[in-house]
């Protein structure tokens, strides 16, 4: 009984503060198309890498449902401002040990019914570390797996705005 009456209250309270699980996206949004991001760096591929981690944050998320541009009722668009790789860490001979990649991505949200902009938003970034390996291969290949896990990251994060805005 007082588990009950606890939710009940907690319900209301969150009521009358204006709060939803719903996110702020426009009650005719069910659908949203994601054309491939436009890539303004100089490393090859990452729009691609970046846009199909967005697709998949939607898909995951199940809020809105991703579908090609003309069945869309609003319409991801992106593009990949920075690519960067630092150097973050130095063993004793002052040789690199840690690697950040680091991704950055503009973003417009737009209504198509409606002809309007939902959301416009710069310099969307993520990051992701990576250790240097003896073989540079190696190496390589982890620059690449870190660079999908920003790009994972990203794409949660572009969902989190377009979906659960407050």
């Amino acid at each position: 009984m007082r588990a009950g009456a606890l939710a009940l209250a907690l319900v209301l309270l969150l009521g009358g503060c204006g709060y939803t699980v719903h996110g702020t996206l426009p009650a005719h949004i069910k659908t949203v198309a994601v054309p491939i991001f436009r890539n303004r760096t100089r490393q090859p591929a990452v729009e691609s890498l970046v846009t199909r981690a967005v697709v998949e944050a939607f898909s995951t998320n199940g809020r809105l449902r991703v579908v090609n541009t003309s069945e869309a009722d609003a319409i991801l668009d992106g593009e990949v401002t920075n690519y960067g790789v630092t150097s973050i860490a130095f063993d004793r001979d002052a040789n690199v040990s840690l690697y950040r990649v680091v991704v950055t991505v503009n973003l417009v949200l737009r209504d198509v019914k409606r002809n309007t902009i939902l959301f416009r938003q710069a310099e969307v970034r993520e990051q992701a570390d990576f250790r240097v390996q003896a073989a540079v291969s190696q190496t390589i290949s982890l620059e690449e797996t870190a660079l999908r896990s920003a790009a994972t990251d990203i794409g949660r994060a572009i969902v989190a705005l377009a979906v659960t805005r407050f």
